[in-house]
C-alpha cells in the first residue's frame, strides 16, 4: 500500500506531484528547491537555498512520522559544481552521525533557476 505524504510546513509542490510517497516503510521524497514555504519565493545565494532545501526536507520527513536520522540515500542536483564544497559543509550539519548513501549531479538548469535541489529516500 503507498501512502501520499503532503507537509504542511514546506512548499506547495509547482506541478503535478506530491511531497512524497510512503510505501512498506521506505520514504521517496521529491526534490526539495530552497523555497521559502510562507512565501514561494527562492532564498538568496546558494547557502540559503541548500538550508532552505534541508529544512524543507525535515518538514516532509515530519509529515511521514521520520527525521533525518531516518535518511538512506540523497541526491543533490547542482547547477554549478564550484558550490560543492559549500553544499556540503552545509549538508554535513544535516547528517553528521551515519550519514546516508549520496549522489552529487550538476545539472543545466533547475526549476525557477534554482542553485541546488536535493530528494532522500528515507526508512524506518
Amino acid at each position: 500500500m503507498k501512502q501520499t505524504i503532503s507537509a504542511q510546513n514546506a512548499p506547495a509542490a509547482i506541478g503535478p506531484y506530491c511531497h512524497a510517497k510512503l510505501v512498506g516503510g521506505m520514504l521517496f521524497t521529491s526534490g526539495q528547491l530552497g523555497l521559502d514555504p510562507a512565501t514561494g519565493e527562492l532564498a538568496q545565494g546558494i547557502e540559503a537555498q541548500t538550508r532552505q532545501s534541508l529544512e524543507n526536507i525535515g518538514a516532509v520527513l515530519a509529515a511521514a512520522g521520520m527525521e533525518y536520522g531516518d535518511v538512506v540515500k540523497t541526491t543533490v542536483f547542482l547547477a554549478n559544481m564550484e558550490d560543492f564544497g559549500l553544499v556540503n559543509t552545509i549538508y554535513a550539519g544535516y547528517f553528521s552521525d551515519d550519514p546516508p548513501a549520496r549522489s552529487c549531479v550538476a545539472v543545466k538548469t533547475l526549476p525557477k533557476n534554482a542553485l541546488v535541489e536535493i530528494e532522500v529516500v528515507a526508512g524506518k
